[in-house]
C-alpha cells in the first residue's frame, strides 16, 4: 500500500479512499459545481457581458451624449491607419526592463537564497515584504517629479526619462512577486528536472503576467507626459481613455479595447493551458526538510547573498525615499475636504472590492481544485475565467463607466467599488492550492486540518494585496470620481499633480499610503512571508490518482 499524499509505503495500513474524505463522487460533483456557479455569474456580468458590449460599440460612433450609428468596421480601419505599432511598440519598450528583473533577477536571487539557508531564505523574503507594502504608483511618481527630476526633463526627454522612471519604480515590485513564487518552486524540491520544470512554468506565467500588466499600463504615461509629445509615448491603455474622455469617440476607444481583449484573452489561455497541463498545483509543507546543498556550496550561496540583498534593499530605499521623506513637505495643499473623507472614499470601496470578489474566488477555487467535480478533468473549468485572467479595469474602463452612469452611481460609495465581482487570478491561484492540498484530505486528514486552517493565511494574503492594489490604483476611481467631495487619495493628487505641481509631493505623501498603513501592510507581509509562504511549495507532475 501507498499513501495518496505522499506515494510512500503505509506498513501495512490500507490506503483511504477518496469518498472516506468527505463525500460520494456524485455528490463532489454537485456540490463542487455548485459552489463554481456564482464565480460564473460574476464571470457572466463582470467580464463576458462588458466585453460584448465593447465589441459592439467597437463598430460604432457614438458616446454617452447621443445615440449611436453603425460605422461597420471604420474605426479599426482607423486605428489601424493612425498606427498601432507606436503604442504597442512603447509598451513594450517599457516592458523589457521589468521582463529582465522578473525572468533574470528574481530567479537568481531565489536560487542564492534557497541554497544559503533556511535562515538566509526567511530573511530574503521579509526583505521582499518593503517593496510589496510599499506599492503606491502614485505616490512614487509625484514625489519623484517634484524632488528628482528637473522641470522640463519630462517634456525634453520623455520617452527614455519615462521607460528609465517606470523600470525603476517597478524593479522592487517586480522583483519581489517573482522571487516569492520562483522560492516557491525551490522549496523542498524531490528532483532537479521536477524543480526546472517547475521553475520554467513560473518563469512562463511571469512574463505573460508581466507582458500583460504593461500593456494596460496607463498611470505612469498619463501622469507624466500623457503620451506626449507627439504621441511617442502613448500606451494602448492610455489611447483607450484619450479616445473615450478626451475626444468623446467610444468607438474608437472600443476597438482600442479589443484588439486589447483579443490579445490578453491568448495570453491568459496560454497561461491556464499550461498550469492546466502541467498539472500545476501548491503544496504547503508540513516541516523544513533537509537541503542537499554542501557546506561549501551554502558558504558561497552566502557570500552572494548577502552584496545583493544590500543591492536591492539599497535600491528600494532608494527608489522609496522621495516618498519615505518628509523633512521637505513644506506646506501641503488645502484641498477643501477632510483627510477623513479622502482616506474613506480611497479605503472602503476597495476592501469591499478586495473581499466579496477574493471570496468568490476562493469558493470556486475549492469547488474545482479541492472537490475536483470532473475529476482528473476538472482544471478544464478554468478555461471559461483564462480569456480575462490578466484582463484589468482599462480594456473594459469604457464600459463600466457607462454602466456605472446609465445607474447613477457615479460619485457615490458603490460606483468606486472597482467593477469585476470574481479575481480571476485568485481562483486559478486557490484551485492549484486546493489542489495541493486534497492529497491529505484523501489520506484521511480532517477536512478543517487540511483544507480550512491552510487557506486562511492564504485568504489573507490575498485580500491584502488586492485590497492594497485596488486603493493605489488611477485609473477606476478618476473616470467615476466627478465630485471632489468623494475623490479618493489617488485621484485627488493626480489632479493636482497636473493642475497646481507646488506642494503636490507632500500632498501625496498626506494622502497616498499613510506611513501607519504602509507599516501595517508592512507587518503583515513580513510575518505572511516568513510564517507562511515560506511553506508555500509549487509543483508540477502527477502526484495523485484520480
Amino acid at each position: 500500500m501507498t499513501d495518496p499524499a505522499t506515494g510512500q509505503p503505509t506498513a501495512g495500513r490500507p490506503a483511504v479512499h477518496p469518498t472516506t474524505a468527505g463525500m460520494e463522487p456524485a455528490a463532489r460533483m454537485i456540490v463542487g459545481l455548485a459552489l463554481l456557479l456564482p464565480a460564473l455569474i460574476a464571470l457572466v456580468w463582470s467580464y463576458l457581458l462588458p466585453s460584448l458590449a465593447t465589441l459592439r460599440r467597437s463598430f460604432q460612433d457614438g458616446n454617452p451624449t447621443r445615440e449611436p450609428e453603425s460605422v461597420g468596421t471604420d474605426n479599426y480601419r482607423q486605428l489601424f491607419e493612425e498606427g498601432l505599432a507606436g503604442p504597442v511598440g512603447f509598451a513594450l519598450l517599457l516592458a523589457l526592463l521589468p521582463l529582465l528583473f522578473a525572468l533574470v533577477a528574481a530567479p537568481l536571487l531565489a536560487v542564492v537564497a534557497d541554497r544559503a539557508g533556511p535562515l538566509a531564505r526567511r530573511v530574503t523574503r521579509a526583505l521582499l515584504a518593503l517593496p510589496l507594502a510599499g506599492y503606491a504608483p502614485v505616490a512614487l511618481l509625484v514625489c519623484w517629479r517634484a524632488e528628482r527630476l528637473e522641470p522640463g526633463s519630462l517634456a525634453d526627454q520623455p520617452r527614455g526619462t519615462l521607460i528609465w522612471l517606470v523600470a525603476a519604480i517597478s524593479f522592487g515590485l517586480v522583483v519581489a512577486v517573482a522571487t516569492t513564487l520562483f522560492l516557491s518552486a525551490l522549496r523542498g524540491r524531490a528532483s532537479a528536472p521536477a524543480t526546472v520544470a517547475a521553475l520554467a512554468t513560473v518563469g512562463a506565467v511571469v512574463g505573460l503576467g508581466v507582458i500583460a500588466v504593461v500593456l494596460q499600463s496607463f498611470t505612469a504615461p498619463w501622469l507624466l507626459t500623457n503620451g506626449g509629445p507627439a504621441r511617442s509615448t502613448t500606451t494602448p491603455m492610455l489611447d483607450v481613455v484619450n479616445q473615450g474622455f478626451r475626444t468623446f469617440r467610444f468607438g474608437l476607444g472600443s476597438a482600442w479595447s479589443v484588439l486589447l481583449l483579443v490579445v490578453l484573452g491568448l495570453m491568459g489561455l496560454l497561461a491556464v493551458g499550461l498550469l492546466v497541463v502541467s498539472r500545476a498545483r501548491f503544496e504547503v509543507l508540513a516541516k523544513e526538510k533537509r537541503s542537499p546543498t554542501d557546506g561549501a556550496s551554502r558558504l558561497i550561496s552566502r557570500v552572494l547573498l548577502v552584496p545583493g540583498l544590500v543591492l536591492f534593499v539599497a535600491f528600494v530605499g532608494w527608489v522609496l525615499w522621495p516618498w519615505l521623506y518628509r523633512g521637505s513637505d513644506g506646506s501641503s495643499i488645502d484641498t477643501g475636504v477632510s483627510l477623513g473623507t479622502v482616506l474613506a472614499y480611497t479605503w472602503l470601496p476597495t476592501f469591499v472590492a478586495a473581499t466579496l470578489p477574493v471570496a468568490l474566488a476562493a469558493a470556486a477555487g475549492f469547488g474545482i481544485g479541492g472537490l475536483r467535480p470532473l475529476g482528473r478533468w476538472s482544471e478544464l473549468l478554468l478555461l471559461p475565467f483564462a480569456p480575462w485572467l490578466f484582463v484589468g479595469t482599462g480594456p473594459l474602463v469604457l464600459d463600466g463607466f457607462l454602466r456605472a452612469q446609465e445607474a447613477d452611481r457615479l460619485s457615490t460609495f458603490l460606483g468606486m467599488v472597482p467593477p469585476g465581482w470574481v479575481s480571476i487570478p485568485a481562483l486559478v491561484g486557490f484551485t492549484l492550492f486546493f489542489r495541493g492540498q486534497r492529497g491529505s484530505w484523501r489520506a484521511g486528514a480532517g477536512f478543517g486540518r487540511s483544507m480550512v486552517l491552510p487557506a486562511l493565511p492564504l485568504l489573507l494574503l490575498v485580500v491584502l494585496a488586492t485590497w492594497l492594489c485596488h486603493a493605489q490604483s488611477l485609473l477606476w476611481p478618476l473616470v467615476v470620481a466627478v465630485d471632489p467631495d468623494t475623490t479618493p487619495a489617488t485621484v485627488t493628487v493626480a489632479r493636482y499633480a497636473v493642475q497646481q505641481p507646488e506642494g503636490v509631493a507632500a500632498l501625496a505623501r498626506e494622502l497616498i499610503l499613510p506611513l501607519p498603513i504602509f507599516f501595517a501592510f508592512l507587518v503583515a507581509f513580513v510575518l505572511l512571508q516568513i510564517s507562511y509562504l515560506d511553506r508555500l511549495a509549487f509543483r508540477v507532475g502527477a502526484k495523485d490518482h484520480e
